[in-house]
This record gives C-alpha cells, sequence and structure tokens, in this order.
C-alpha cells in the first residue's frame, strides 16, 4: 500500500487538524520525504517491496475505495 508524499502529507495535516493542532504543509512534506529517504537507505531491513507484492497506490482513493481493492485483491490471488 502506497501514496504519494504530497498526499501523504495531505492526509497527516488532516489528522494535525483533527486533533486542531497546525502544521506547515511544507515542513511535513519534508519530513515525509526524509522519512522514506532513511527508511529505503537503513543498513538493517531496508523498505523493499517484497518480490510477490501487489502494489496498490491510494493517492486518489478514500478508506472505502482502499479496502475494496485489497478485497479484490485478495480474491483474485486466492481464486
Amino acid at each position: 500500500l502506497t501514496a504519494s508524499a504530497e498526499e501523504r502529507t495531505r492526509r497527516r495535516m488532516a489528522e494535525y487538524e483533527a486533533k486542531g493542532l497546525h502544521a506547515d504543509f511544507e515542513e511535513l512534506l519534508r519530513e515525509v520525504n526524509l522519512r522514506d529517504e532513511q527508511d529505503k537507505n537503513r543498513a538493517v531491513a531496508p523498505l523493499r517491496k517484497a518480490g510477490d507484492a501487489v502494489e496498490l497506490d491510494s493517492t486518489c482513493m478514500d478508506a472505502e475505495e482502499v479496502l475494496a481493492a485489497i478485497e479484490t485483491i485478495v480474491k483474485e490471488r486466492n481464486a
């Protein structure tokens, strides 16, 4: 499951706003990109997609659409 850095930043901003917190979009985006880079390049267990993984980009999807897509993928793989 993935989404663009910009979309993940928008989602985090919404979480902050729901808690009554303020955050700067550009600063959060830099943090998201930095964490992505650190996760991909760490010495132990770097973040990589498994060879048999199915990648689902949820950038333009809401939670219900993501769930429906995952259910479809599971059904297709188990058919």
